[in-house]
C-alpha cells in the first residue's frame, strides 16, 4: 500500500510539473557551420507567462525560437511542449503538431486574403469555425475590419491580424519574433500594450524575441538574457535590472555606473562614500548602481562637475566628472532648476549597490 501511495504521489507531482511548465528547454545547441548559435541553452517558461528572450544581434535568440517551433532542429538538447517531448537526439515532432502559434517579424500575411481569411488559414475542416474567426477578431479588435485587404490596415492592425491568425487554433504557445521592429516608434508603445492585453486575456503562454531592453522591461513576466548563444541570466525584470549577475548583463540592460571599492560584510568603501550592499562580500569589488540611484546637491565645493546634460522631458541625464577624473551618470525626474553644465556638485547614493568580485584588478569573468 505504501508503495501504491509513493507511485501515486508521483504521477501527481508529474502531472503538476507538466501543467506548470508550458516550455521547457534542457542544454539546446545549434551550430550552423563553425559559427554555434545557441550553446547549452536551457529555459522554463511558466503556463501563462510572458517571457522576453533578450539579447543582441546575432546572439542565438532567433534560433532557439525556431528550435521550440520546430523550424530547426538541435544538434543536442530537448524541447517539451505542455510536458510532451518535441524535439531531442530521437524524437521531432512537425511544427504543425506542436499546438503553436508563430508571429513573424514580417507578419507574413497573405496580401490576396482579406482579414477574415487570413484569420481562418490554420482553421479548415474544424468545427464551429466560423464562430471561432469571430471571437478571435473580436478578442483583437478588429471584428470591424474583416473585409479588408491587408494593404488596407495601419502597421498595428496588420500587427493584430497576425497575432489573430496565431490565436485561432487555439495554440498552447504563442511564439513571437521582433514583433514590433517594423513599427513607427509613435505606434510601438500602443502596440505593445495591445497585444500584452490580448496574450492576457487569450490566457496563453508567449515567449517573444527582441533586441529592445525597455520592451522587454514594460512587457515580459520574465526576461531571459541571452549573449554570444549563452542564457546568462533570467529573472523578473525588476530583479534582473536591480540584480544583473555580471558586468555584461548590467551594461546590457541599460546605463550603469561601476566603481571600484572595499567591502567588508554589508557595506562597501568607495570613490562616493560608504554604501550599503545588496549581498554581503568580502576584498576587493567592482561595484554597480544606477544613474537614478545617483543623487545630486549643488555644492561650490562638491567633488564632481556637471560636463554634459541631456534633456528628454520627462527625465534628464547628467554627466559628473569627479575630481578623480571618473565619470559618473546621473538620471533625474522632472526639470531639476538649477542644475547646468559647469556647476559643482556634491553626490550620493542612498540605495544598496550590486558588488562583482576583482581578480588583479580586473572584474572577474561570470558565466
Amino acid at each position: 500500500m505504501k508503495q501504491a501511495t509513493q507511485a501515486n504521489s508521483g504521477r501527481t507531482m508529474t502531472e503538476e510539473l507538466k501543467q506548470t511548465h508550458a516550455i521547457r528547454c534542457r542544454a539546446l545547441c545549434k551550430a550552423f557551420g563553425d559559427v554555434e548559435a545557441a550553446s547549452g541553452v536551457t529555459l522554463d517558461v511558466a503556463a501563462g507567462r510572458f517571457l522576453a528572450l533578450l539579447g543582441p544581434s546575432g546572439c542565438g535568440k532567433t534560433t532557439v525560437l525556431r528550435m521550440i517551433a520546430g523550424f530547426e532542429t538541435p544538434d543536442r538538447g530537448e524541447v517539451e511542449i505542455g510536458g510532451r517531448r518535441v524535439g531531442g537526439p530521437d524524437v521531432f515532432v512537425p511544427p504543425e503538431q506542436r499546438r503553436i502559434g508563430m508571429v513573424f517579424q514580417e507578419y507574413a500575411l497573405f496580401p490576396h486574403l482579406t482579414v477574415e481569411q487570413n484569420t481562418a488559414f490554420g482553421l479548415n475542416g474544424r468545427a464551429h469555425r466560423s464562430e471561432r474567426i469571430h471571437d478571435v477578431l473580436v478578442l483583437v479588435g478588429l471584428e470591424g475590419v474583416k473585409d479588408r485587404m491587408p494593404h488596407e490596415l495601419s502597421g498595428g492592425q496588420q500587427q493584430r491580424v497576425a497575432l489573430a491568425r496565431a490565436l485561432a487554433p487555439r495554440p498552447e504557445v504563442i511564439l513571437l519574433d521582433e514583433p514590433f521592429s517594423n513599427l513607427d516608434a509613435g505606434l510601438r508603445d500602443r502596440v505593445r500594450q495591445d497585444v500584452r492585453r490580448i496574450l492576457r486575456k487569450a490566457g496563453v503562454t508567449a515567449v517573444f524575441v527582441t533586441h529592445d531592453q525597455e520592451e522587454a522591461l514594460s512587457l515580459a513576466d520574465e526576461i531571459a538574457v541571452m549573449i554570444d548563444g549563452h542564457i546568462m541570466q533570467a529573472d523578473r525584470p525588476e530583479r534582473l535590472y536591480r540584480r544583473p549577475a555580471t558586468h555584461r548583463v548590467a551594461t546590457f540592460l541599460g546605463d550603469a555606473n561601476f566603481l571600484p571599492g572595499q567591502a567588508s560584510n554589508d557595506r562597501v568603501e568607495c570613490e562616493v562614500g560608504t554604501l550599503p550592499l545588496m549581498e554581503d562580500a568580502e576584498g576587493e569589488v567592482e561595484i554597480m548602481f544606477r544613474p537614478e540611484d545617483l543623487l545630486l546637491t549643488l555644492d561650490e565645493n562638491g567633488p564632481g562637475e556637471i560636463i554634459e546634460r541631456t534633456y528628454f522631458g520627462h527625465d534628464q541625464m547628467l554627466s559628473i566628472r569627479m575630481n578623480t577624473g571618473t565619470i559618473l551618470k546621473s538620471r533625474l525626474v522632472g526639470c531639476c532648476r538649477g542644475l547646468h553644465e559647469g556647476e559643482r556638485v556634491r553626490v550620493r547614493v542612498d540605495t544598496p549597490v550590486m558588488a562583482y568580485p576583482y581578480a588583479y584588478g580586473c572584474p572577474v569573468a561570470q558565466a
